[in-house]
């Protein structure tokens, strides 16, 4: 089920990958200017060093914009509350709301990873999902911090001001909308997608890195719109859209912005360099 991989991520077994190319676009209105760029929330130690367009962006620009307020997403009470939010509180658990052979599936999966069902029986479906495509992540060595977290501490090192697209409250709810999905498809779909995730992940790293969106939206996005139209709509294209005035703001005043955001908002005909250049800014690939 790939947008519970990209959740899992935002969300990235194997080679290193050094061209220069990357997934970080300049946007031109007139004189003003900022820089765009596609993250990947969880990469490998091989990763680094990042693309240098990445660099050459952040230390070109006066301030740096994530999707989320990064600080408030670490910060304790508020990882208890979202896990409060994502998981049963009535005594619920993972085996009352799916069937049988989907429970089955399900331990044969965490006994291999060695992890105790007692561990996320609690969880409801999409947390659950999302954190079995974490585990699998680790399992595969995605062990690093991703391009967002990375930068979100350099800025506060160089005291660089930080902005951000949305609260991270409207990331746990549209998790809770997410639980509206039929259950046992949300676990089979995630457990069938692990089976291939180390080659589906090494592709999507080679694309990410040589900023190929169009390689990148026909991995994730093809079957995703096609199978899930409605949650495409609400984790990609609503959001975009919501998204597209604060960054058009941000085209009118003298600063350089460079805005990070999850690499699939920036692939398939709905993503956000699409819809700048419909509206007729100039955005080249830096």
């Amino acid at each position: 089920m790939h947008f519970f991989r990209k959740l899992g991520l935002t969300l990235l077994a194997a080679a290193t990958f050094q061209t220069q190319a990357a997934s970080v676009w300049k946007v031109s209105s007139g004189t003003n200017t900022l820089y765009i760029g596609g993250t990947i929330h969880l990469l490998t130690p091989q990763d680094y060093p990042l693309p240098k367009a990445y660099d050459k962006a952040y230390q070109a620009c006066d301030s740096v914009v994530f999707e989320t307020d990064m600080e408030t997403l670490g910060n304790s009470a508020f990882i208890r509350k979202m896990q409060s939010e994502l998981s049963y509180s009535d005594g619920t658990t993972i085996d009352q709301v799916i069937s049988p052979d989907t429970y089955r599936s399900l331990k044969i999966y965490l006994n291999a990873r060695q992890i105790p069902i007692t561990a996320i029986q609690h969880l409801k479906p999409s947390a659950l999902a999302i954190s079995l495509s974490m585990i699998e992540l680790k399992h595969l060595g995605f062990t690093s911090e991703g391009v967002d977290q990375f930068y979100a501490k350099k800025a506060q090192q160089d005291h660089k001001p930080k902005s951000w697209l949305e609260e991270p409250q409207a990331q746990v709810d549209m998790l809770s909308n997410l639980n509206d999905q039929d259950n046992n498809e949300v676990i089979n779909y995630t457990l069938s997608d692990i089976k291939d995730m180390p080659n589906t992940m090494n592709e999507l790293r080679k694309s990410w890195r040589k900023g190929d969106m169009k390689s990148m939206a026909d991995i994730e996005l093809k079957d995703f719109k096609q199978d899930y139209p409605e949650v495409y709509q609400s984790l990609l294209v609503e959001r975009n859209n919501l998204w597209m005035p604060k960054i058009e703001n941000m085209l009118k005043n003298d600063e350089v912005e460079f805005i990070m955001v999850g690499a699939m908002h920036l692939a398939g005909p709905d993503s956000l360099l699409t819809k700048l250049e419909a509206v007729g800014y100039q955005v080249s690939k830096l």
